[in-house]
């Protein structure tokens, strides 16, 4: 894979996992009490393709890192990693939500019922994420593949999931913002993640503009020679 289309495919798939977790979160506010079970399995829907392209971003962008900088490679490995530790926990979380959702023979609201997913949504996502930004930020700024925003933004964003990391200790009300499952540990996290990866994907998809093709870089070293 060529750094040019590494760089096109991170940012693509970055955008539009951005887009379908930006589509999914209003989705969760529509109804006041147990949401109809299509309005759920909708947004679960949306949310498995999210997750299934930031599985591809995470791959990208590793071995855009390696390309880009050889020696930050541990770097960009771990992004890998804890992005699809990430991927994985937030997809066993929705199947226990989906599942929940399909035997109940009346509407239920899955965020309150199916306590599996308090700390998969909560605590262990925040954690996972705080990782991953940490990491992403690192690698980016060490090798310089993208603007300084994107890489000091990360680290902000990291800090901020550690915040809410302790949220396992404040109950299961959705209504309160620092729950387990309340609306600041998953939906506003959620909210925020989708907005920065929009803006890092589309930095992402036009840096590959500026890349010069190996071709053209020997052919331009062999004329000076």
């Amino acid at each position: 894979m060529s750094e040019a289309l590494a760089r096109r495919l991170t940012g693509l798939t970055a955008v539009v996992a951005a887009v379908a977790l930006i589509v999914q979160v209003p989705l969760y506010f529509l109804y006041d009490g147990p949401p109809p079970d299509a309005n759920v399995l909708s947004r679960l829907l949306v949310g498995i393709i999210a997750l299934a392209c930031l599985v591809v971003f995470v791959t990208a962008f590793r071995e855009l890192v390696q390309r880009v900088g050889p020696a930050h490679a541990w770097a960009g490995s771990l992004t890998f990693a804890t992005g699809l530790v990430y991927a994985t926990v937030t997809l066993v979380s929705m199947g226990l939500e989906a599942g929940a959702v399909i035997a109940a023979d009346h509407p239920v609201d899955p965020t309150i019922e199916v306590s599996g997913t308090y700390i998969l949504y909560g605590t262990i996502s925040r954690l996972m994420l705080a990782l991953f930004l940490a990491a992403l930020g690192q690698a980016v700024s060490r090798t310089r593949l993208l603007p300084r925003w994107t890489g000091r933004s990360a680290y902000v964003l990291a800090g901020l999931n550690l915040a809410f990391v302790p949220s396992l200790f404040f109950g299961n009300d959705p209504s309160f913002f620092y729950a387990a499952n309340g609306w600041g540990t998953t939906a506003l996290m959620g909210a925020v993640l989708s907005y920065w990866l929009l803006a890092l994907g589309i930095s992402a998809y036009r840096s590959a503009a500026r890349v010069t093709p190996a071709f053209g870089r020997g052919t331009a070293s062999a004329r000076r020679r």
